[in-house]
């Protein structure tokens, strides 16, 4: 559980990050490389004062894989209409030429008028993939982070970043996209009128087996229950359910064992998909129900998934946004 905060990230430069392509592609020289960069060791939080000290019940949070957030402006209007004082986001660039090296999660932050907290996933080291090139004006990254973001309308307090286990998928010179860091968990506690609760954006690993994410939801839910032991606890976002083993969520063992600790599972009407063709995407023909919360000790009364088509139809994402609503805490 990393709980060193930062205002700003520290940028490793353009010399170090290139060094890294030419290392030995092992776990050990990924783990060693990950431990010395103070950027994937802290918590960036920023944003405006909170504009209330408690959320009142009922309220909703909203969920988002935003596929790197290229149109930050937009995508804040449409959560805007949710009304949610509560927002987890997942695949949020920041120092990207593919996003015109903006900070998009500063950016939705800054148009919500929420304070935010921002973990680094990976540093990218390339511009990613072939169609995302083509959004490049630059030939290279001005800080290359890519990551999780959890804002609010209230103060978010204590917050964290953990590092899910993971194998350095990303860290091998056959990717297209090579990558230091591994998926990653942000979180922070939320105050409501009942008292507080745990809220974390997640984002599991899409290339890997359903063991292999059950095992990082259990670490998550092993970590968050030592940080704030017997508070409620609200996760959501992209749990690749189905991913890389057919397609089909329900064989994701995860449920199962987060039922097992007193989980509920909410994902919106069960035979709806959260994915769908965007700008960018690789796999324009995948259709899969990838997006959840999972909740324990509150009272969720239902979830939906809204598209991520903007009102021109442009897809501001490949997932869409799935929100719940919270009524309260439960027994």
């Amino acid at each position: 559980m990393i709980r060193s905060t930062v205002s700003a990230s520290t940028v490793p430069s353009q010399e170090e990050r290139k060094s890294f392509i030419s290392l030995e592609k092992s776990p050990a020289v990924h783990a060693s490389i990950l431990a010395s960069l103070a950027c994937m060791n802290t918590v960036r939080v920023g944003g405006a004062e909170a504009k209330a000290a408690a959320l009142s019940f009922p309220f909703t949070v909203a969920a988002w894989n935003l596929e790197r957030c290229l149109f930050p402006e937009e995508t804040a209007a449409k959560l805007r209409a949710t009304g949610a004082p509560l927002v987890l986001l997942s695949e949020m660039d920041d120092g990207m030429a593919r996003t015109e090296q903006r900070d998009p999660t500063a950016v939705v932050a800054g148009e919500l008028g929420m304070n935010y907290a921002y973990g680094v996933e990976f540093l990218e080291l390339s511009l990613g993939s072939e169609i995302e090139r083509s959004y490049c004006r630059d030939d290279f990254n001005e800080k290359g982070f890519h990551g999780n973001a959890l804002m609010a309308l209230v103060a978010l307090k204590d917050a964290f970043l953990f590092r899910l286990p993971g194998e350095a998928v990303w860290f091998n010179d056959s990717n297209e996209q090579p990558r230091i860091g591994d998926r990653c968990a942000v979180g922070a506690i939320v105050e409501t009128e009942a008292g507080p609760f745990v809220a974390v954006s997640v984002h599991l690993e899409s290339v890997a087996t359903a063991a292999y994410r059950e095992r990082q939801t259990a670490a998550l839910i092993d970590a968050v229950e030592a940080f704030a032991l017997g508070l409620p606890i609200l996760i959501g976002g992209d749990l690749n359910t189905g991913n890389h083993t057919g397609g089909d969520f329900s064989t994701d063992t995860l449920f199962a064992m987060a039922e097992s600790r007193g989980f509920e599972c909410h994902g919106g009407p069960l035979d709806q998909t959260s994915t769908r063709p965007s700008l960018i995407t690789r796999f324009p023909d995948r259709a899969m129900k990838l997006d959840w919360f999972l909740s324990r000790g509150l009272k969720i009364s239902e979830s939906h998934l809204v598209s991520s088509l903007n009102e021109e139809g442009k897809p501001l994402s490949d997932h869409d946004m799935i929100v719940c609503t919270i009524e309260g805490f439960s027994a």
